[in-house]
């Protein structure tokens, strides 16, 4: 048996019968989602990519499009516990992640836990927040934990944080740093509807709202597993390869005055892996990578002044850029 770089036993093959539990759990959560977020069939892929990679999304658009719709659909159909946050610029620390306080009944100090210990976070407007509050919603992504008065409590699994800015109103907006951009494994823009897809939100919404009878299609303790069981997805070295000189070509493009960071290879390698899966398959392409990287890339790099002058945006700069990578081919 051949061993790993460490010496370690290299870790176990995803089974063919976990590729297909993976692939028919991802396709009911699809269909169960779409049953309320109508035309978005991608975005509604793309969210479940993130929820097999434990890794956090942020929706960046307008008022009005379903952005709240999207995480409670997703809460519901997971059985998950679901909160939403409404940042505002008085909001504190402590409101999100919980006090201590004195039980005078029985003369201790006992934990109220805030609503940052929930399965599915919903982060409504993050960019109002100050920066202070920003902090203590990054550990939480970052670590999976909240440390209050020196005591740190783990958060349950699956956890996932849906963050939502509005693009457009900056009045009264504290901008997410570079570090907690980086935090988030995909940025997704829902864009409006398009003419039919419109019609039929007015007709499925005519006499009840679909979100008030939706039911959970898998438990989340199940979607753990699931989770577990994908980190042994195969990975050709060669495919691994393509997303560290993808990466690496983001730090050497001139367009961009920063690059992505490692970390960026780290999200784009899962995030790859996941769809992969959701996609049927126990092996990743370079065409998974090409389709997830402006999702995961887009938003960890700072564009030159140039560039910007000039109305490039980084998603622009990145297409190109992937076109000048060679992609690995079968042999």
């Amino acid at each position: 048996m051949t061993t790993a770089p460490d010496g370690s036993q290299p870790p176990q093959r995803l089974s063919p019968e976990d590729v297909t539990v993976i692939h028919d759990t991802a396709k009911r959560l699809h269909e169960n989602v779409e049953r309320v977020i109508i035309g978005k069939s991608e975005i509604v892929r793309y969210a479940l990519v993130a929820l097999l990679c434990e890794g956090h999304i942020l929706l960046e658009d307008v008022p009005g499009i379903g952005k709240t719709t999207l995480a409670k659909a997703i809460s519901r159909s997971l059985g998950c516990d679901f909160h939403r946050i409404q940042f505002t610029p008085d909001l504190m620390p402590a409101d999100i992640t919980g006090i201590h306080y004195y039980d005078q009944r029985e003369s201790v100090f006992r934990f109220r836990p805030g609503p940052l210990f929930s399965q599915i976070v919903l982060a409504d407007e993050v960019n109002r927040a100050t920066p202070r509050t920003q902090s203590a919603l990054l550990e939480a992504m970052e670590e999976r934990q909240i440390t209050v008065e020196g005591e740190t409590s783990r958060l349950p699994r699956p956890f996932l944080v849906l963050a939502t800015q509005n693009p457009i109103e900056l009045e009264g907006t504290f901008p997410l740093p570079e570090a907690q951009l980086d935090r988030f494994l995909l940025r997704l823009r829902l864009g409006y509807p398009d003419e039919d897809s419109e019609d039929e939100i007015l007709a499925r919404y005519e006499y009840a709202n679909p979100l008030d009878s939706l039911q959970p299609v898998v438990e989340a303790h199940e979607l753990v597993r699931l989770i577990e069981a994908l980190q042994h997805l195969h990975v050709d070295p060669s495919v691994r390869r393509y997303i560290v000189r993808l990466v690496r070509a983001t730090r050497e493009e001139p367009a961009f005055e920063l690059g992505a960071s490692p970390r960026a290879s780290l999200a784009l390698f899962r995030a790859a892996r996941a769809l992969a899966a959701v996609n049927g398959r126990d092996y990743v392409v370079p065409d998974d990578v090409k389709e997830v990287a402006p999702l995961v890339l887009g938003h960890r790099m700072i564009l030159s002044t140039q560039t910007r002058l000039r109305g490039r945006d980084a998603e622009a700069v990145l297409h190109e850029l992937m076109e000048t990578v060679p992609v690995p081919v079968e042999a």
